[in-house]
């Protein structure tokens, strides 16, 4: 992209009272942003609001320094031959842009990448939760992402905390359908910053995205802005765990007022990380209980692998998960949180007995210690 023509985009999403909308508006009836600048302001003025062209007439002030930021984050590792990898900046004209986010209201004039474009057009699913899940609810992101990755499912999420890290990181461990993280700040940050790693992973393996410029911070209007994207991005969205109050129940409405399918995992009716999936169910949200079901419902089977593809990536064999655990200790614990009292009840071992099965059976990672002094199961579910 030549430097004036950014600079006309630039100007455009950094003008004070003009939104996505507005600018769409002047786009369609001026054509590029070069042409809208260059019409003036008796042209805007029969297009927009008098506050809305006021501001059209002031030049930003920090239009250059972003300007020169964004050429060099682009000239700091530029894309391959092919177009994949490297960093790019989409904007509303270009051929590659997403045409799932066009059915967006508001869909960013400028999209930030950084790794595998081609991954905005291929099947999708987003997968979001809790940023504080149980150990069942973190293993079971992790393993229907990686089942949807290998039957060719593109896997999007957050990039946050909990569900979605781990969603990005199964997606990973399959390596086929790969993994898109949509993120809530410019590409030059990252949020959370323990996420720098796995954000890495993500930008040498799949793709993370950003409507925001560079230098933008975690503020927390982003994230709403975020959860959009991750919705429109897909055909259906599916909520591993999530409190009544969630901002993944955000990202499930978004897709619902978009027209994407809505899919929950059920769980534990004591666990409060299971109440927004139980709420949505209630509502019409898909139950789903394997990676198959979510490729059923939305499509996404024939062709991008077999059944068995998605069933074997998960964490059990499915003949397996009827069987009753040999351990009297796992069998007593069933699924659900149990505390150490509940547990020798059952079980009739003493607490020095029962704590040192536990301690082993957590070094195993079978069984997960929980906040409140509850232990659960960690695998089938």
């Amino acid at each position: 992209m030549e430097r004036e023509e950014l600079r006309a985009w630039l100007r455009l999403v950094l003008t004070p009272h003009v939104g996505p909308v507005t600018a769409r508006t002047l786009l369609r009836s001026l054509g590029s942003p070069q042409a809208v600048w260059e019409a003036g302001p008796a042209a805007w003025a029969r297009l927009v609001s008098a506050r809305e062209a006021a501001s059209l007439a002031q030049v930003p002030p920090d239009l250059d320094v972003q300007c020169a930021a964004t050429l060099a984050w682009l000239d700091s590792d530029p894309a391959a031959t092919d177009g994949e990898g490297g960093h790019h900046l989409l904007t509303l004209a270009d051929a590659r842009y997403p045409s799932r986010l066009l059915e967006v209201a508001n869909p960013p004039l400028l999209l930030f990448a950084q790794g595998r474009l081609s991954l905005l057009h291929a099947p999708a699913v987003a997968v979001v939760g809790s940023r504080h899940p149980t150990a069942q609810g973190a293993d079971n992101a992790r393993a229907f992402a990686r089942a949807l990755s290998a039957a060719g499912v593109t896997v999007v999420s957050g990039l946050a905390r909990g569900v979605d890290a781990a969603a990005h990181e199964g997606a990973l461990a399959a390596a086929v359908g790969g993994t898109i993280a949509v993120v809530g700040t410019g590409l030059d940050q990252v949020y959370p910053k323990g996420h720098g790693p796995l954000c890495r992973r993500i930008a040498e393996q799949g793709l993370v995205l950003s409507e925001f410029l560079l230098g933008t911070g975690p503020l927390p209007s982003n994230f709403p802005k975020r959860n959009r994207l991750v919705a429109a991005l897909t055909q259906g969205t599916l909520v591993v765990e999530a409190a009544v109050q969630s901002g993944s129940l955000i990202t499930a409405r978004l897709a619902l007022e978009m027209g994407r399918e809505v899919l929950a995992i059920p769980g534990s009716i004591h666990s409060p990380q299971s109440r927004g999936c139980h709420a949505l169910i209630r509502q019409g949200a898909k139950l789903v209980e394997t990676a198959q079901d979510v490729l059923e419902e939305l499509r996404l089977s024939e062709g991008r692998g077999t059944p068995g593809d998605a069933q074997g990536a998960l964490s059990w064999d499915a003949a397996e998960a009827d069987e009753a655990p040999t351990d009297p200790v796992l069998q007593a614990m069933g699924f659900d949180p149990v505390s150490q009292e509940a547990l020798s009840a059952r079980t009739g071992w003493g607490p020095a007995e029962l704590g040192a099965r536990l301690l082993e059976l957590e070094l195993l990672g079978q069984v997960a210690r929980l906040p409140g002094q509850l232990f659960q199961r960690v695998g089938a579910a």
